[in-house]
């Protein structure tokens, strides 16, 4: 079954009879049945022998529960109910199991890493060994180009926008903020060598924290253009994106700039705050009452439910509170962020480019990113549920490598270890136009073009929707990715 599906589709929270139109509990007892009515404590026994007879739905309808009450659990900081449902958690979810088993058991693993990190020496001890592969993670970045359509799409309206901003130019920079896939760029130098007028000459400005990585652009690119018969230089930078020096971009008078930043900018949100670290947990009784509320969820579908009740399944603290109702400048320009889109400000691009998810994932509170997580990473799973096998290695990669490190660094991490920030294209939109960049509308062709190409690979179950200008690419309906052009404005 489809984890996303199963979110989003009436009636699946009243299921086996277990609460009836009118909020009663039926007379019947179930698996699920006995499940509503109990509280994870330790002398509950274990429900283990009726495991199997659950149905896939009542299955994924038990794991999510559990893991809402779990995640509750961890964020009221009672380990030991939390240690008890996550043993429960561990007899449904599987990583090589359907969608639902699959998600749990990445969340559980968050949510795990979280509570060990209590207890610092243990979690370091446990992690001691652990090597962390770049190369690994180029790879697995790779995979999630080629099974899943969304940074083709990316690629695709940005070097469209670069193509429309660039015309007539003579001499083109473009400066790339995480530069690992040579085929954007293989397809720009394709599409300018076909120019009217000609080609450009094109200095293309890398940045990656490995070395090795921008050896092989620059080897890829530099075949490709001499191939076309194209001016080419690339200028690789071996950098973090935080620790990028302004002047290594070495930005000429008389280029013509275009700037390009795919799933980066989130990153640094990762400020210092510490606040969001030492947020107090809420009373066992709260606690409680909260639980109470994630087991007693009526007819509406799950989706509905996180969206509707979630003020009331974790109070956030007093500065948590304060900082979600900030003002906007304060909201759009952290300190880290807001000096960094001013740097790019002030380099005058004639087009910037920038693609994020469109997760609101960097909520001050943990409930609120479980439920925020939960819905994005749904999404995303049934994605390759719906085009691969479960036994595929590459999946397994995807769904590991790089959506369950993503999970687990939303969920387990607090302060600047916890880099991945994602939010709504509005926020977006609010930061840069406060930084002084003007909106480009993404063309008509741009669209047509990225259309084309989710009929040419057979993509099925994608959309693409057109808002105030900027695209949105989904799954289903789910809004996962967006894609906005901007330009450099002078102020007033």
């Amino acid at each position: 079954m489809q984890l996303f599906g199963f979110l989003e589709s009436p009636t699946n929270l009243l299921m086996a009879g277990m609460i009836q139109e009118d909020g009663s509990s039926s007379v019947t007892s179930s698996p699920l049945q006995i499940f509503s009515l109990m509280s994870l404590s330790p002398g509950l026994g274990s429900p283990y022998p009726w495991l199997k007879e659950l149905k896939s739905e009542e299955r994924g309808l038990y794991l999510i529960r559990l893991l809402l009450a779990c995640a509750n659990h961890v964020a009221a900081g009672s380990i030991e109910n939390a240690n008890i449902g996550l043993e429960h958690i561990s007899h449904l979810a599987s990583p090589d199991g359907d969608t639902v088993q699959r998600i749990a058991a990445y969340f559980t693993e968050a949510l795990a890493d979280r509570m060990l990190k209590g207890w610092p020496g243990l979690h370091k001890a446990l992690n001691s060994t652990k090597i962390s592969s770049i190369s690994e993670e180029i790879l697995v970045q790779k995979l999630f180009f080629e099974l899943c359509p969304f940074l083709k799409l990316s690629y695709v309206i940005t070097n469209q926008a670069i193509i429309e901003a660039m015309e007539g130019e003579k001499m083109v920079h473009i400066i790339d903020l995480n530069s690992f896939e040579s085929a954007q760029w293989i397809n720009l130098l394709q599409s300018l060598s076909a120019r009217p007028e000609g080609p450009p000459h094109l200095r293309i400005t890398g940045i990656h924290e490995q070395k090795e990585v921008l050896d092989l652009m620059a080897l890829q690119l530099t075949k490709e253009a001499e191939k076309l018969d194209i001016p080419f230089q690339f200028n690789p930078i071996v950098s973090k994106l935080e620790n990028l020096d302004f002047e290594s971009l070495r930005v000429k008078t008389g280029e013509a700039l275009a700037i390009s930043s795919v799933l980066q900018l989130h990153t640094l949100l990762a400020i210092d705050d510490e606040m969001v670290g030492k947020s107090p947990s809420a009373s066992k009784n709260t606690s409680a009452v909260h639980l109470q509320r994630v087991l007693q969820m009526n007819q509406r579908t799950l989706g509905e439910w996180l969206e509707k009740d979630l003020p009331n399944v974790y109070i956030p603290s007093p500065e948590s509170a304060s900082a979600s109702t900030s003002s906007p400048l304060s909201l759009a320009s952290p300190p880290k962020m807001g000096s960094f889109l001013a740097a790019l400000w002030g380099l005058s691009p004639k087009l910037m480019v920038v693609t994020e998810q469109e997760s609101n994932n960097n909520c001050p509170t943990l409930m609120e990113r479980v439920m925020e997580a939960l819905n994005f990473y749904a999404a995303l799973f049934d994605c390759l549920e719906s085009t691969l096998s479960r036994a595929s290695i590459e999946r397994q990669k995807v769904e590991k490598m790089l959506f369950g490190e993503e999970i687990k660094n939303i969920i387990a991490c607090e302060g600047p270890e916890r880099k991945e920030r994602h939010e709504k294209l509005e926020k977006w939109v609010m930061r840069l136009e406060l930084s002084g960049f003007g909106r480009v509308p993404l063309s008509y062709q741009g669209m047509l073009q990225a259309t084309r190409l989710l009929v040419s690979y057979g993509y099925d179950g994608y959309r693409m929707k057109e808002e105030n200008g900027c695209l949105v690419i989904c799954w289903q309906d789910r809004p996962l990715f967006s894609v906005s052009a901007w330009r450099f404005k002078r102020y007033d």
